[in-house]
Parts: structure tokens; C-alpha cells; sequence
């Protein structure tokens, strides 16, 4: 899983979540929020954001992070929703202000940014998050064999800490299986595709 994180740059007026929601229903239409990309996740995050607190912002979508994180230091851009790794440098130096934490826990990378729904905004959480598919018609076996694999490498302490180095956090064995990413899977379509539809969505 690869959570994400609520960036602001430091010219902005909202030093926390209820702040942010504030300014931008105090200005409908003035906030651009940044992505790395029509349909990426930083993307759907931020219109998620926009259903769950009713504001009103403008999404400018970037060829990749880097440009988007760019503008937003620039002031360019209000605010981004995007996995901080490699950002937490500009977090700490004052160029960027981290408000939440878009996940169920705390970033290992930001201890002290609270989660969204600590901030006050239960519910909305932005995992983006990695798994391994195969074609359906994979024998059984291959895929038990791969999985044991894998969820051995996974339980290797320095693989561990390479991942949390780059704010990446590793499931529990339990949630390791191919049943609970096939679970897991189908509760992200349900979850975004309506959201998806409803703002009328396309890949590009």
C-alpha cells in the first residue's frame, strides 16, 4: 500500500483539513488541484474530495509528479493529493505543508500529519496500492507456488525497510493471499467506479 498525502504549498492559508475545505468554499472554481494524469489515482482522490465536502475545485492534470509538485511549490497549483515519497525533503525544509494523511493510519514518513480522519474527514482515504495479477486461467498450483514466494520475500526485514523508506507500507501476512486481493480488488471498484461515472471520467 502506498498512501497519500494531502500537500499544500506554504504560501497557502490552510494549515489543517477544515481550513482547506474553508477557503476553497469561500472561492468555488479559484483551487486547482494537481494530478500526475487524467484518471491516476492523485486524480480521483481529489474528486473524491471534491464529492465528499461539496467544494468546487479545478483538476490540471501533469505529464507526471514531478511537474505537478513543481507547480505546487511554484504556487501554481493549490494543492495535490500524491504518495510523498522523495517529498518529505520539501515538507521539512517549509516548501510544501503536509495536512492529512489520506489512509486509515498514519504515514511512517509523517508521524506527526494526522490521518484524514483524524483531520476531521473520515472516510476519505486514498491507498494506492500494488499486487501481482496473473491470466484466469493460471493452474492453481502456479499461483500458490508464486504466492509463497512472494509473501517469504515480503517477510524479509530488509525488504521491509526498503519499502518503508519510501513510505510504502507492507499488508499483513494475512491480507497476502490471492482471496484477499481478489476481496480487496472488487471493494476498489466499488468504491471508485461510481465516483468515476458520476464526474464522467475517462482514461486517456
Amino acid at each position: 500500500n502506498a498512501p497519500n498525502v494531502v500537500l499544500v504549498p506554504l504560501s497557502s492559508p490552510a494549515k489543517n483539513i477544515e481550513q482547506l475545505i474553508a477557503h476553497a468554499k469561500s472561492k468555488p472554481g479559484a483551487l486547482n488541484f494537481g494530478s500526475n494524469g487524467n484518471g491516476t489515482l492523485p486524480h480521483l482522490a481529489g474528486e473524491l474530495f471534491k464529492s465528499m465536502t461539496g467544494i468546487n475545485m479545478v483538476h490540471v492534470p501533469y505529464k507526471g509528479a514531478a511537474p505537478a509538485t513543481n507547480d505546487l511549490m511554484a504556487g501554481q497549483i493549490q494543492l495535490i493529493f500524491i504518495v510523498p515519497s522523495g517529498l518529505e525533503q520539501h515538507v521539512r525544509s517549509g516548501k510544501l505543508r503536509a495536512l492529512a494523511v489520506a489512509s486509515s493510519k498514519r504515514h511512517p514518513v509523517f508521524p506527526d500529519v494526522p490521518t484524514s480522519a483524524e483531520a476531521g474527514l473520515p472516510g476519505a482515504e486514498f491507498d494506492g496500492w500494488y499486487g501481482l495479477l496473473l491470466p484466469a486461467a493460471t493452474p492453481r498450483e502456479i499461483v500458490a507456488k508464486l504466492n509463497a514466494a512472494i509473501v517469504e520475500t515480503l517477510s524479509d526485514n530488509s525488504v521491509r525497510a526498503r519499502f518503508a523508506d519510501i513510505g510504502q507500507d507492507i499488508p499483513p501476512r494475512e491480507e497476502q493471499t490471492p482471496q484477499a486481493l481478489a476481496a480487496y480488488h472488487k471493494a476498489e471498484i466499488d468504491k471508485w467506479w461510481p465516483l468515476i461515472k458520476a464526474a464522467g471520467l475517462k482514461a486517456e
